[in-house]
């Protein structure tokens, strides 16, 4: 398990793109995050800004109007949409798709059948760009609810925790819960299976990441602060790494790569966190250990001549 371990940060490296002096802003990557509703404005912020944070050079907040104003006020760093509401929001969603390289769906984004209805068309339309995707909160709930928007959509992640994980299993018809990780390793794989290939990142105590039969765990140390904001951090460096997987040449699938990468990133970051901050860790804390973390484990070496 070590040496599978060690394998894969390795292979995580090599996809990182070098700091250079001779590369222009957005080749590092370009993050939309599609979320954000007027009870819900930290979560896409938390994933927009976690993946500027991790090297992204812009990321993008595709939200409901009422929504933006706040979203805005949070960073000056992020560009905020405020059309996810709007009548024609797939059509102005077309000029802003192909040149954006990943996207997050689902965070903050709420309930709201014309929304959710909304994001369902958008869905289609990444898939049809063949853009990467990462799937979480309410996104998932989406999906619940309609599998077959992402059935086969080799270039996505859906990234669940223990009860959507549930949810998601029963909407396949897999009506089975293991209590030891032998078995939820078991069930995850049958579950990416059954979505034709979709990468799983089972949130937990130990993460699972499965991709069809290939499969990998993540058992570093966490925190034992469970503060809302995690996943949100989570989704958006993964829709980060899952770009720079699939622009790259790696061993792994890609998007099994993505998410284990990113489940590595942010649990050393609530492990780091939570040693400074103990019961009072939040997320903010986390988002302040991504680029201590990426230096330790991610990065390579800046080319001053390139």
């Amino acid at each position: 398990m070590q040496e599978e371990e060690t394998s894969l940060l390795e292979e995580a490296r090599k996809v990182v793109p070098a700091l250079s002096f001779g590369k222009h802003k957005g080749q590092a990557g370009r993050v939309g995050v599609i979320g954000g509703s007027e009870e819900y404005t930290g979560a896409p912020y938390f994933a927009a800004i976690s993946a500027m944070k991790a090297g992204a050079d812009l990321a993008h907040v595709f939200c409901s109007k009422s929504a933006s104003t706040v979203i805005k006020s949070y960073s000056p760093e992020l560009i905020v949409h405020p059309l996810l509401d709007a009548p024609n929001a797939v059509t102005l969603m077309d000029e802003w798709l192909p040149r954006i390289h990943s996207h997050v769906i689902g965070p903050g984004l709420g309930r709201v059948d014309a929304t959710l209805n909304t994001v369902k068309e958008i869905l289609i339309k990444l898939k049809k760009q063949e853009i990467p995707i990462v799937i979480d909160a309410d996104g998932l709930f989406l999906i619940t609810r309609d599998p077959s928007i992402i059935h086969g959509y080799t270039k996505a992640i859906l990234t669940p925790n223990v009860v959507e994980f549930q949810r998601l299993s029963k909407a396949m018809n897999l009506n089975w819960e293991s209590k030891d990780l032998n078995g939820s390793i078991m069930e995850t794989v049958a579950l990416s299976k059954a979505l034709g290939g979709v990468t799983i990142v089972r949130k937990g105590e130990v993460d699972i990441v499965a991709t069809g039969d290939e499969v990998v765990t993540m058992d570093e140390i966490g925190s034992p602060r469970r503060c809302g904001g995690q996943g949100d951090l989570l989704s958006g460096v993964m829709a980060l790494f899952s770009y720079w997987t699939h622009n790259s040449t790696c061993t792994p699938p890609p998007t099994l790569l993505a998410g284990y990468a990113a489940c590595f990133l942010t649990k050393r970051c609530a492990n780091q966190a939570f040693q400074k901050h103990g019961r009072s860790t939040t997320t903010t804390d986390l988002i302040s250990e991504i680029n201590s973390v990426f230096a330790n484990n991610f990065e390579n070496p800046t080319d001053p001549k390139s």
